[in-house]
């Protein structure tokens, strides 16, 4: 079975001979820019270097798929936002806000057309054409929740949610078309997946919030988007996973916060689950037998997608994620 389709079958909770393994979100390291000889900043504004390094993903790693949408910032940038792009030790951040909550949210005409979106949109054609069946493509859009914190900053908007209710579903309702919007051209562009990311983790968003504002436009993004989604929320989504489970999304991508047989328990028997490995402890602080340790685990849980729970941390050993790959991979056939 091709990477592709064991990473495709175990989205929808297939039969497939093994796990699959793979990541939703950035599994870029700071040697793995030195191994592939391409760096942010640039891997982030130039398609090429953007889909050869996510290549590396599948070439060095060895994971069932490459993501190369590797920052939290390209919609927030093509809307206006100033970002910092980072360095081979920085994420890119957003630096301003552009409005309050309530405001008139204005999209530009050339949304698309613009590089922050052009960039990632031609790095998944490139992919597309290099790889054809043998690798799955992940793109990756942000949902409103995490938009809304990079337009009106985290404080503002969640104020918001408590003391103007009314103003937050204007703004989660003209912000899901730029989600939508990027995500039809990626799946135009060549995805076979896509990860919607939105940070509406426990400590920012309690589980009536996320049911109230969030699970209904979650299940129409799920309906208007016609390619598998995984949903990413970092942080302990205990409260939710079974919410998450009720809105027709393929597979969540769960932090390690949230203990894998608790994780599979909370999905029920269709969502499938993606992740759970500890970025701190495994990836990148984790020995040769930790990692074996992990991935028996995970098998044992039943985790259908085996990888990091988040983006990694740029100084984390990319030997770590490959001996991780290597582990899924040598398991016995079933």
């Amino acid at each position: 079975m091709k990477p592709k389709e064991s990473f495709l079958r175990a989205l929808h909770r297939e039969k497939t001979a093994r796990p699959a393994t793979g990541s939703a979100t950035s599994v870029v390291t700071t040697d793995l820019m030195e191994q592939t000889g391409i760096f942010f900043p640039r891997a982030h504004l130039d398609a090429e270097l953007m889909a050869g390094l996510a290549a590396a993903g599948y070439e060095k790693l060895g994971f069932d798929n490459v993501m190369p949408l590797f920052s939290v910032c390209h919609e927030s940038a093509a809307l206006g936002c100033q970002v910092d792009w980072g360095s081979p030790h920085q994420m890119p951040v957003c630096r301003n806000k552009l409005a309050k909550p309530g405001d008139e949210i204005v999209i530009p005409g050339d949304f698309l057309a613009r590089p922050e979106c052009q960039v990632p949109l031609k790095a998944l054609r490139i992919l597309r054409q290099r790889y054809g069946e043998e690798v799955a493509i992940v793109g990756k859009v942000f949902g409103p929740w995490t938009l809304s914190y990079h337009l009106f900053g985290v404080q503002e908007f969640l104020m918001a949610t408590l003391l103007e209710p009314d103003a937050v579903f204007r703004a989660i309702d003209q912000l899901k078309r730029v989600t939508l919007t990027f995500a039809l051209a990626q799946i135009e562009a060549g995805a076979d997946a896509l990860c919607l990311a939105d940070h509406a983790t426990s400590d920012l968003c309690s589980p009536r919030a996320y049911r109230k504002f969030l699970q209904p436009v979650h299940q129409e993004l799920r309906e208007k988007i016609p390619c598998p989604l995984i949903l990413h929320i970092c942080g302990d989504t205990s409260d939710r996973i079974p919410i998450i489970s009720q809105t027709g999304i393929s597979c969540f991508h769960f932090d390690s916060a949230v203990a894998a047989r608790r994780a599979r328990e909370l999905a029920g028997p269709d969502l499938s689950l993606m992740g759970g490995t500890s970025n701190l402890e495994i990836i990148r602080k984790g020995s040769p037998e930790m990692i074996v340790e992990e991935v028996r685990e995970k098998v044992a849980a039943g985790i259908d997608i085996i990888g990091p729970e988040c983006a990694v941390p740029l100084d984390s050993p990319s030997e770590n994620l490959a001996l991780l790959a290597r582990t899924v991979k040598s398991l016995p056939e079933k």
